[in-house]
């Protein structure tokens, strides 16, 4: 655990993946490196379920910070092809957070939770010593449905179409330039700064999840978090035991990504990209999925094919997974020169 983030495949397999506790008949997907969520099934019903950290960085704006917040929350279990439903939360906050803060946040989260149907079951809420932000608790969305329903992350098979929404970088963007927007001033123009704030708005797979869901056979999702594109690619193809081969200039780019990656000296490919989501999909349902897609004003283009054999191929040349993301070393550098 040299580096800061998510933990790479080889930790997970040797200390946690062995370590799962009892086996149960009833939990159908348990834990995997790169898959967003597990599954168990109680009274015949699918119980998706995914946990992740409460992020909240309060120089975003507390309302702003606890959209972004949720969101992450949703994301992993909304992959899993199945409408959220439950919410069970962990709020441990520094000290130093106001009653007003607080509440904005809660009221945050329960406006967002009435949109979706979600209702909060349980949770814990406290002030400690020694927590910090911008990790602040944690979180376990649920979402429960008909097991034939499920999107499994493995399920990819050889000819259906790789499709991708909004592409590269989307939070290592959004959420850089909201924060040093002072500094990219100095040196980028103002309708570029202001293209890559606009993708905080993006940082949201959920609604690209259940429409896409919703509009056809989609055979596997994946969010595109750590590691961004490539390292989401290479997942869904470990995941299901196949290929895939992708046209890099056939994947979507939004406004600002670009300029705001090479200003903070990151490669946008491999850079965390939270409401990016990585589908495959039935030929014959490409179309439609790409159609409801776009009805619902969602930036997406199908990038490629799987195929039988393993890893990713990105115009003829095969791509390994980032393993280290760097926005987590972009944000801690610029951090650092604010102080």
């Amino acid at each position: 655990m040299d580096n800061l983030g998510k933990v790479d495949r080889a930790f997970f397999e040797e200390y946690i993946y062995p370590h799962l506790g009892a086996e149960r008949d009833d939990v159908t997907l348990s834990p995997q490196h790169g898959v967003d969520f597990g599954v168990f099934e109680v009274g015949g019903k699918a119980v998706a379920t995914a946990t992740d950290p409460i992020f909240i960085m309060p120089s975003l704006g507390f309302e702003r910070a606890a959209w972004f917040a949720f969101h992450i929350i949703m994301s992993d279990v909304a992959v899993s092809g199945l409408t959220p439903t439950h919410l069970a939360v962990d709020f441990n906050l520094p000290p130093e957070i106001t009653d007003e803060e607080f509440e904005t946040i809660w009221k945050t989260f329960d406006r967002e939770a009435k949109k979706l149907g979600v209702s909060v079951v349980t949770g814990h809420t406290a002030r400690y010593a020694g927590c910090n932000y911008p990790m602040v608790g944690g979180a376990n969305a649920m979402a429960v449905g008909d097991p034939d329903d499920i999107v499994r992350p493995n399920g990819a098979n050889p000819g259906d179409r790789v499709l991708l929404t909004k592409g590269p970088a989307v939070e290592a963007t959004g959420l850089l330039s909201i924060q040093f927007e002072e500094m990219m001033e100095d040196e980028l123009r103002e309708d570029t700064v202001e293209d890559a704030k606009d993708r905080f708005y993006d940082m949201s797979p959920v609604e690209d999840a259940l429409v896409s869901a919703e509009a056809g056979n989609v055979t596997a999702m994946h969010d595109a978090t750590e590691g961004g594109v490539h390292g989401a690619l290479v997942e869904m193809a470990r995941a299901s035991g196949v290929r895939l081969d992708v046209n890099r200039d056939s994947i979507p780019i939004l406004p600002g990504v670009l300029e705001a990656c090479d200003f903070f000296d990151i490669d946008p490919w491999e850079s965390i990209s939270e409401g990016t989501l990585l589908l495959s999909v039935a030929p014959e349902n490409a179309v439609s999925v790409l159609a409801a897609l776009d009805e619902a004003d969602i930036l997406a283009a199908e990038i490629g094919e799987v195929r039988e054999g393993d890893g990713v191929v990105i115009d003829g040349e095969r791509i390994s997974h980032p393993e280290v993301d760097p926005f987590w070393g972009a944000f801690e550098e610029f951090m650092g020169r604010l102080e």
